[in-house]
This record gives structure tokens, sequence and C-alpha cells, in this order.
């Protein structure tokens, strides 16, 4: 049985220079394909509430859809890392409140690590998670879940007093223990100057190519949201579309009486059989 990847995995990919690919995966049968083809770490995020449930934002995903999630996936995957997001208000307003969402992310989902976002302010909750044993990767950069506040999905750290600010949380997030480090929507230099500054890795989305890895919603890589391109996104093979092909042709067999045939019936006599 393959080993299941640790976060200090991870930390040595940086030192000796292994771009490290994550990917989202919200079910079994994708995170087994995945794991299959290995993908060394799989993030069961909030976006989740976007790319699956259907929701405007990550904001009404509950800490429940997300082990929910997580089960399936931590099913499928054997051998990547899989970390679980925290959702909206289930950290930020008390760290023993923090602790015990976390807890359930590990013990009830299966998750081998959580992801929070937020900066210095979250370093103390990020230190009392890893001291009870729970890993962390931290956010920063454009962070879905403050999304009202931030004024919608722009990129952030463009100014040189956002950039010193962004480069102190995250060395205050390394400090606190944080594994990893996503960095989303940010300026590629800034996120050169953060990965040069720290020794945990960071993973970056929309942030460039000189983050220590890369991470994507599934949904962009194989185009299940056709009408919905993101710039920072590449698509690498156009299921959506092979969907909307496949049930289009089923549909239209089906209605003109091709489907199904003798052989998908299983036994069942030919329709002239039938007639006669």
């Amino acid at each position: 049985m393959a080993q299941r990847l640790s976060i200090h995995e991870f930390r040595a990919m940086k030192a000796r220079r292994e771009p490290i690919a994550m990917l989202t995966a919200y079910d079994y049968p994708t995170a087994k394909l995945l794991d299959e083809a290995g993908v060394p770490a799989l993030l069961v995020g909030d976006s989740l509430g976007m790319a699956v449930l259907g929701y405007d934002s990550t904001l009404p995903v509950t800490l429940d859809d997300v082990i929910y999630h997580l089960r399936a996936v931590v099913r499928g995957a054997k051998r990547a890392l899989v970390v679980g997001d925290m959702p909206f208000m289930t950290y930020q307003a008390d760290p023993a409140e923090a602790m015990r969402n976390a807890g359930r992310l590990l013990s009830e989902g299966g998750a081998g690590a959580v992801k929070i976002e937020g900066g210095r302010w979250l370093a103390p909750t990020v230190a009392r998670l890893v001291q009870a044993g729970i890993p962390v990767m931290g956010h920063l950069g454009l962070t879905p879940q403050s999304v009202h506040q931030l004024g919608g999905y722009k990129v952030q750290g463009k100014s040189h007093e956002d950039a010193e600010r962004m480069i102190a949380d995250a060395r205050s997030l390394e400090e606190a223990g944080a594994f990893a480090l996503v960095l989303e929507y940010v300026p590629a230099e800034l996120a050169r100057q953060i990965t040069s500054a720290l020794s945990i890795p960071t993973i970056g989305i929309g942030a460039g190519p000189f983050c220590d890895g890369q991470v994507q919603v599934i949904n962009d890589l194989i185009g299940l949201e056709p009408d919905q391109p993101r710039r920072h996104a590449k698509v690498y093979a156009p299921v959506g579309e092979m969907i909307r092909d496949a049930a289009r042709r089923y549909l239209r067999e089906v209605q003109q009486g091709h489907f199904p045939t003798e052989r998908e019936s299983f036994g069942l006599a030919s329709r002239e059989a039938v007639a006669r």
C-alpha cells in the first residue's frame, strides 16, 4: 500500500527545487484519478461552493460540506497529501473554536492538513493549531473569504506598502509554524520575493512562475466551465465540451430509438424477434 506524503516532504521538495503541483478535488473518482497521475497534494477547497454547489462565492460553504467532500477525496487518494479548507467563520472568531473545527477536518474528514486565510493577525491561531499537532497551510493575497472587504476578485499587493505588509504576513505565518503558503492573485515579482524570503514552500495561483509550486481548480484544468475561462488557468482537456456533446448524442439516440441496442439490453431479444 502506498505511503501517504507528509508535510515534511513539501519542505524537502522546496529544498531540492522540485516544483510542487497541487489540484483541488471534491469527489472520489476525481481524487483517485489525480492520485494515480502522481499529483502530490489535493485540496478540498471551499471553492467547492462555486465549483460543485453552485454558489456565487465561497462564503456559504459549511464545515460539514468540507468534511463530506473530504471523506470522498481521502477514500480516493492513497498517496497524495489531502488538505481541507477551513470555511468562513470557522476559525476567525476564537482560537478555541478554530481548534475544534480544524480537529474535525482531521478526525472526521481524514485531512492531513488544514488551510486558512489570513496574515499576522492569524499567527497566534496558527501557532496553537500547530502546537496541537494540526498541520496548517496559510493563504495570502486574494483571500476569497474576504472578497467583500477586498472589493472583488482583484490582484493584491500592487502598492509598495501592501507588498511590504504581505511579506511581513508571510514571515509571521512561517514563524507560527505554517508548513506552506498559498499566494493567490499577487504580482509575480512580489511572489518571487516572498518565495525567496521563506524556507517553507509557496504555492501560487495567479501569482506567476516564481513560486515553489502551483495550485489550480480541477474544473478549470479540464474545462468544466467552458463559458467562464480564467486568465490564470489553462485548459488541458476540454472535458466540459465532451460531456455536453456526449449528453446531446445520448439524447438524440434515445429520442430516435437507437439506444439501447441489443448489445446494451443484457440478453433481451432483438426488436425483430419481439415484433415476431
